[in-house]
């Protein structure tokens, strides 16, 4: 009896020991680990295609290939169209981001002064809100540590082409020989768990490419209307800049929204008049489009996941990784909510069905 428990007891520390090794080895070849969530989230978006290719007798690899080719040919001829009249968008806006910072400060304080807010403590405190250009730094401040976040990951901007380029080749090779590598990864589990994860596979794969095809398209969607709506309220001169700001934030679930429509409403602002209250019917507008339609009909029920579940997500994909976190970690929770689902809650609410039968 003795025996047995030293066995049990070596067992178990044995496995802590392993556990402790493994994460420290994760954390050390962490930058590895990011590239590698990418590329299984890049793969997963682009199996469909690869696997409809198939379906037509064309092989794997070469299906792979052309879908690539397309791809690349496809966003370069995107940025050699739109790529330099965005571009040159931002830099004006940019440059005149101070003016406008001005020119709301400004409003602002005139407000408080016909509101007849005239107390010197009220009005000291409300100079403190109303302090733009500290708000400001502030918010860049916080934008410049979210992306050195994910800058420092990836060890500069060198570091930084080299993992987009790593990423890409390891999503081809995870596509083209998916089924080996699934293989010999099942394989290392004991029996019956090998075949019990083969099965889920597939299904981790579709729920992880479904939710980012459809927050892609979303997003490329709004773009595109925000982009029309801003010219036809009389913001041309920023459209394009802001149209693909608020596409690109549009990625980032709960905030992306949010961070996508300020820049737009700070130019409204310092323009004057009622264009601040258009401009915010706009963005309101497509939101609720996006709330009600576009996610309903393009992302639909993929996901899977409570509200909550898929914030803390981001939150803390954020918190770890940055920008970066915040647009691979929800799919990647969407993906182990299959395997939550389909190994363990739908087994035990079996057996509670059969136990009270």
């Amino acid at each position: 009896m003795s025996e047995r428990s030293v066995t049990l007891s070596l067992s178990t520390l044995v496995n802590v020991a392993l556990a402790i090794v493994v994460t420290l080895l994760c954390w050390q070849l962490r930058w590895l680990v990011v590239v590698l969530m990418v590329a299984v989230v890049i793969a997963a978006t682009l199996a469909p295609a690869v696997d409809r290719a198939q379906k037509w007798r064309v092989p794997r690899w070469l299906a792979v290939i052309l879908l690539y080719l397309l791809l690349i040919s496809g966003i370069v001829g995107l940025a050699l169209l739109i790529g330099p009249a965005v571009f040159e968008q931002l830099e004006r806006l940019i440059r005149k981001l101070p003016v406008y910072l001005d020119k709301i400060e400004v409003i602002a304080q005139d407000w408080v002064v016909r509101l007849g807010l005239t107390d010197p403590m009220v009005l000291a405190e409300i100079n403190k809100v109303l302090d733009i250009q500290s708000l400001t730094t502030w918010g860049f401040r916080t934008s410049q540590e979210l992306l050195v976040r994910s800058y420092s990951l990836t060890r500069g901007v060198l570091g930084g082409s080299l993992s987009v380029l790593l990423a890409l080749l390891l999503s081809g090779y995870l596509l083209a020989g998916s089924e080996r590598i699934i293989e010999g990864i099942v394989s290392l589990f004991p029996t019956p768990w090998d075949q019990r994860l083969q099965e889920q596979v597939g299904l981790v794969g579709q729920r992880m490419g479904n939710y980012i095809q459809g927050r892609i398209l979303v997003s490329a969607i709004l773009s595109v209307l925000i982009s029309v709506g801003l010219q036809f309220l009389g913001i041309a001169e920023f459209s394009l800049a802001l149209g693909a700001i608020a596409g690109v934030t549009n990625l980032i679930p709960f905030f992306g929204p949010i961070l996508g429509a300020i820049p737009a409403l700070i130019v409204a602002i310092a323009q004057g008049g009622w264009l601040f209250v258009w401009v915010l019917l706009l963005f309101l507008l497509i939101q609720n489009l996006e709330t009600y339609v576009l996610d309903p009909l393009l992302v639909g029920n993929t996901v899977k996941v409570l509200p909550i579940y898929q914030l803390l997500a981001v939150l803390g994909g954020t918190q770890v990784l940055g920008i970066v976190g915040a647009i691979i970690v929800p799919p990647w929770v969407a993906g182990g909510a299959v395997l939550l689902d389909n190994l363990y809650l739908k087994p035990k609410r079996l057996a509670a069905a059969k136990s009270s039968s």
